[in-house]
C-alpha cells in the first residue's frame, strides 16, 4: 500500500453479533481480528474511519439498523477508538454513495484503502469496487470481514479477488521496504 493509507471499518454495529436482529457468522471472532487491524494502523499512525448504517427511516422500519436503536450502535468494543476516529454513516451498501466519506479522505490526503468489515458480498464489496474508490489504490484484509456463512463469504472475496487485492492482517501493515 501507498504511505497515505486509511483503514475503513465498515458496519461492525450491534445487529450483526450475537443477540443482534441479524447475527454473523463468525461476528466475534471476527471483532477480534479487526481489532488487530485497527491497533496496528493506530502503531503506523494511521487514520482510521468507521462505516456506520443507518436504515432510511423513509423506507419504513428496517430488519435492522434503526435509527435509535441498539443494534444500530457501532459495537461497544470499538467505542473507545471510534470516539477518536472519524465516522461516516450511511444508508447504501457503498460506503462512498451520499456520504462525505470522499471528503474525509480528500482532507485526510489519503490515496489507499484498507477495508475490513461487515457484510462481505454487501457493503464491503460495493464499497471496496466502487466508482468512487477508483481513484485509490485498494485492498480488503480479507480475515476481517465476515457475512451470513462461510460459504458467501468465500463466494464473495473470490468475486473480488480479480479487482481488489485481497490481504492478510500481516500483509496489510507490513513496513514499507
Amino acid at each position: 500500500m501507498m504511505a497515505n493509507t486509511a483503514l475503513l471499518v465498515i458496519d461492525l454495529q450491534n445487529d450483526y453479533f450475537p443477540g443482534g436482529n441479524y447475527p454473523l457468522w463468525h461476528a466475534n471472532e471476527t471483532l477480534k481480528k479487526v481489532q488487530k487491524a485497527i491497533s496496528n494502523a493506530q502503531q503506523q499512525k494511521m487514520p482510521v474511519i468507521f462505516i456506520q448504517h443507518v436504515a432510511n427511516a423513509e423506507n419504513g422500519t428496517a430488519p435492522f439498523f434503526n435509527k435509535g436503536t441498539k443494534g444500530v450502535q457501532l459495537h461497544s468494543a470499538l467505542k473507545d477508538i471510534a470516539a477518536s476516529s472519524h465516522l461516516v454513516v450511511k444508508q447504501f451498501a457503498d460506503s462512498f454513495e451520499q456520504t462525505d466519506l470522499a471528503l474525509v479522505l480528500e482532507e485526510l490526503t489519503v490515496d489507499s484503502l484498507l477495508i475490513c468489515g461487515m457484510m462481505t458480498q454487501n457493503c464491503v464489496t460495493h464499497t471496496a469496487i466502487s466508482k468512487s474508490a477508483e481513484s485509490y489504490e485498494v485492498a480488503v484484509i480479507s480475515e476481517c470481514c465476515t457475512t451470513v456463512d462461510e460459504m458467501i463469504h468465500k463466494i464473495a472475496l473470490n468475486g473480488l479477488s480479480p479487482r481488489v487485492p485481497l490481504l492478510s492482517i500481516e500483509e496489510a501493515f507490513k513496513p514499507n521496504q
